[in-house]
């Protein structure tokens, strides 16, 4: 009997692996972004003209949520800039009648990150978020509704995308971005600077 209980005994050892493989299978994440480090703060985000709001709003959302310092002044220590948003909807299959069965939604947006005293901490990096959705011509409301919740969505994606650039700038990482700034534009950093 003993040996017949054995299989049995690691039955939940099996299917937690089995769900936790599903999960991470199927793209699924915790809720949350990953934490901005304290080194950004107090930040400023400008959204450049063209950005949707909606945009502005989800990342500003994230990065409160996230206990991240928001400032509008000019005293911020870093500007975060968000430019060149750009919305693409293209039909990706057609019927046999030629009409458009299902559609592609992709929106991008350009992000900066610069420091108070001018140095590039995040050059003009492109993130795109994309999304495709059925097409039915006999609902088109419907149709309609569906796809400005999907702009919501694209919109809540490229903020995250946005968080997860921010994650790993910790404070030793931004000493290392603004050393290498120095020594490529050939400035000596002040402790380096010769005697006279």
């Amino acid at each position: 009997m003993p040996l017949r209980s054995a299989p049995f005994s690691a039955l939940p050892a099996v299917i937690t692996a089995l769900v936790v493989t599903t999960i991470a299978g199927c793209g699924f994440q915790l809720r949350g972004a990953p934490p901005v480090s304290a080194a950004l703060q107090p930040l400023k985000i400008e959204c450049a003209r063209g950005v949707p709001e909606l945009l502005c709003e989800s990342v500003r959302d994230q990065l409160e949520l996230g206990d991240v310092e928001l400032s509008e002044a000019d005293n911020a220590a870093y500007v975060m800039k968000l430019s060149d948003f750009q919305q693409d909807r293209r039909a990706s299959a057609i019927t046999v009648q030629a009409a458009a069965a299902e559609y592609t939604l992709r929106n991008s947006v350009s992000l900066e990150l610069i420091s108070s005293d001018q140095v590039p901490i995040i050059g003009d990096t492109r993130l795109t978020s994309s999304e495709s959705y059925r097409y039915d011509e006999t609902n088109v409301l419907a149709k309609q509704r569906e796809e400005e919740e999907l702009q919501t969505q694209l919109s809540n994606r490229l903020a995250q995308q946005i968080i997860f650039r921010l994650a790993p700038l910790t404070q030793a990482r931004i000493d290392s971005i603004r050393d290498q700034h120095q020594s490529d534009s050939g400035e000596l950093p002040d402790n380096d600077a010769p005697a006279p």
